[in-house]
């Protein structure tokens, strides 16, 4: 055999022995690593790297330490990472059907979140694959209670709060219940109610139980109010480089997460309301005078929300109470 030959078969029998080069994703959340969504995201990922063989490596970057929440759907999209999670309702001012599951006593159970996604998946996805993204799986937060620094009892005890508003939504909750909306992520709520940035928020007992609420807050009401998703994203154009079999494997193992998330949860509510309990926090139902209130905001911010939204959002909602 001719010289260049031996030498280019060597090099094919080399090249087939070589084993193929790792794909290597980055995937930053907003969350700590104790947060519920986070501990899910990081078995997520183990179960990619160990049914991929190590072929996937999804390396999750929590508490906003690579990309702060704002900016993880830009990196998404971009192409700066792979993966990311984010809270839709944060990006209702890019479309409003991004903010529907943030719309007050829309959708105030799990059962009702479940079909509330079913009835809107199709359009959100839309949405995002006009950003050259993908929607890999969604996980819902517990249902959102407010916290504040003294006791409240109607809709009057609200009014001049600086309240914590992380979306549109908020923004116009907070105005219709004559509260001043201030936006503060969750890793400075802490710095934020201690300086009087902020004096109240309507969150979930995670996030509540995560910021040790009980250090700067004391009343904790059970409202119900919304159960706001995360969504996680995939840059398309990544997805799209990994061969079928891994796909199939990302997809899989989005689905069982999903479900696993849904069930943690779940079981979140009971278990971080008894903590905020036993952290020292006043736990209660809203009075009969301020639930009603802010179920007459949460129709008014549903009459609004569909409004803006038009058509997409009457069929969406059509859908839903069907």
């Amino acid at each position: 055999m001719h010289l260049k030959a031996l030498v280019a078969a060597g090099l094919l029998v080399g090249l087939a022995a070589t084993p193929a080069v790792a794909e290597k994703w980055d995937m930053p959340t907003p969350y700590g690593p104790k947060t519920f969504h986070t501990v899910n995201i990081m078995q997520f990922a183990d179960e990619v790297k160990a049914a991929t063989g190590g072929k996937l490596e999804i390396t999750v970057h929590p508490n906003g330490s690579l990309f702060k929440h704002p900016d993880i759907k830009n990196a998404v999209r971009g192409g700066q990472v792979q993966m990311g999670e984010i809270l839709m309702s944060l990006l209702e001012n890019e479309n409003p059907v991004f903010g529907l599951d943030a719309v007050p006593f829309l959708a105030t159970d799990y059962n009702d979140a479940k079909k509330l996604w079913a009835s809107s998946k199709k359009q959100i996805e839309t949405l995002f694959d006009k950003d050259g993204i993908m929607v890999l799986y969604v996980v819902p937060w517990p249902p959102q209670g407010l916290y504040t620094k003294k006791e409240i009892n109607t809709a009057a005890d609200l009014k001049g709060l600086k309240f914590r508003a992380q979306n549109k939504a908020g923004e116009q909750l907070a105005q219709n219940l004559g509260m001043v909306p201030t936006q503060i992520e969750v890793p400075d709520i802490p710095q934020g109610f201690s300086t009087g940035r902020v004096e109240a928020m309507m969150t979930s007992p995670t996030t509540g139980v995560d910021s040790k609420a009980w250090d700067y807050l004391t009343h904790f009401y059970h409202t119900q109010a919304w159960l706001p998703k995360n969504a996680i994203l995939v840059n398309k154009r990544a997805f799209q480089r990994l061969d079928k079999d891994l796909q199939k494997t990302l997809l899989d193992l989005g689905a069982k997460a999903q479900e696993r998330g849904w069930q943690m949860s779940m079981a979140e509510t009971s278990a971080k309301i008894a903590e905020l309990k036993a952290g020292g926090l006043k736990v209660s139902d809203p009075s009969p005078e301020l639930k009603a209130s802010l179920r007459k905001v949460g129709e008014t911010m549903t009459d609004g929300w569909l409004s803006r939204a038009g058509a997409d959002g009457k069929a969406i909602i059509d859908a839903y109470k069907k």
